[in-house]
Order: C-alpha cells, then sequence, then structure tokens
C-alpha cells in the first residue's frame, strides 16, 4: 500500500518523534511541503506521482528533518527547468538563511556553478580540482576529465557550460 504525499513527508519527521506528533513536527511538515510547493499533491498517493513529483516529495521529506547538513544525490533529476530552480533556490536559501550545509553530488555544472559555493570535480573517485565555479569549470579541467571540448562562460551572473565537441586523443567510456 503506498503513502500519501503528506505520510511521505511525515516519515522524515520520524527520527524526532515520541510516541506522538507534536504541533512543531505538524509545522515542519506544512513547511517543508509548502517550500517544495506540493500542496496539490498533499493528498495523492506516492506510487501515482511522476517521476519529477516523487523527486519533490523525496526532498521535501529531508527538509522536514530540519537537520544541520544536507546530503543530496541528484536532487534536481526527473525536475523540469523550474523545479530544478525551485529545488536548489531553497537548499541556497537554507544555506544562507539557516546557516543549514549541503553536499550535492549533480551533474548538472550550470546548476552547480549558479548555486553552490564551490565544486569538486572527480574523476574515477578522486578529487582532480576544486575551489569557486571559476577556477574549477575551465575548457582544460573539462577536457581533462570529461573528454570533452567546451565554452564556460557566464549571462548577467549566471553561470554556462557547453559542450562543443569530443576531445581529440581521448578514449571513448
Amino acid at each position: 500500500m503506498s503513502l500519501r504525499v503528506i505520510d511521505m513527508i511525515a516519515l522524515g519527521r520520524s527520527p524526532h518523534r515520541g510516541l506522538a506528533t507534536s504541533a512543531a513536527d505538524r509545522d515542519h511538515v506544512l513547511d517543508a511541503l509548502e517550500g517544495m510547493q506540493l500542496q496539490p499533491l498533499a493528498m495523492r498517493f506516492f506510487g501515482e506521482l511522476s517521476g519529477g513529483e516523487r523527486q519533490r516529495v523525496l526532498m521535501a521529506r529531508a527538509l522536514a528533518q530540519q537537520g544541520r547538513l544536507l546530503l543530496l544525490d541528484e536532487p534536481t533529476s526527473d525536475l523540469d527547468l523550474r523545479h530544478q530552480l525551485g529545488t536548489l533556490g531553497t537548499v541556497r536559501a537554507l544555506a544562507d538563511e539557516r546557516g543549514v550545509g549541503a553536499l550535492i553530488a549533480i551533474h548538472d555544472l550550470a546548476l552547480a556553478a549558479r548555486f553552490c559555493d564551490r565544486l569538486v570535480m572527480l574523476q574515477d573517485g578522486r578529487v582532480q580540482v576544486q575551489g569557486p565555479w571559476q577556477q574549477v569549470l575551465t575548457p582544460a579541467h573539462l577536457r581533462a576529465v570529461y573528454g570533452v571540448d567546451a565554452r564556460v562562460g557566464s549571462d548577467q551572473g549566471v553561470p554556462w557550460v557547453t559542450a562543443t565537441a569530443t576531445a581529440p586523443n581521448r578514449a571513448a567510456a
């Protein structure tokens, strides 16, 4: 049997609850529901949702925990552009306003550059370069790690990355 969205989000409060749900627990769940713009889906069953809707519910469940550190693995997968920006904007706001730390594994380099203070570029599980996006996302680093020629820049402060071609002399994965 599938849980309703509101109940799935409430599972995030389980480590904090005693035998009963407190008013504070309910408030955290409702704040997370609202923060991820899930009010219209609150009474739907989780199993009936699209992939992007499920992703937003899981993010709301993480937010309901009210932890000091968020560990997020591809939090924008299956999300449309609006919800990608909203999700990472919510994480950024938590970091800025509440001091919540966030460690995000994400493959969208432009989104990472836009919302993260520091980037760490890995290759074969090893750190290749780390720092602010301007130092990490360079054509040389993208070529070395991903085997692509790329252009990197920003438009009115919004970073962008465009792969232009597979770099020569790089074996295909």
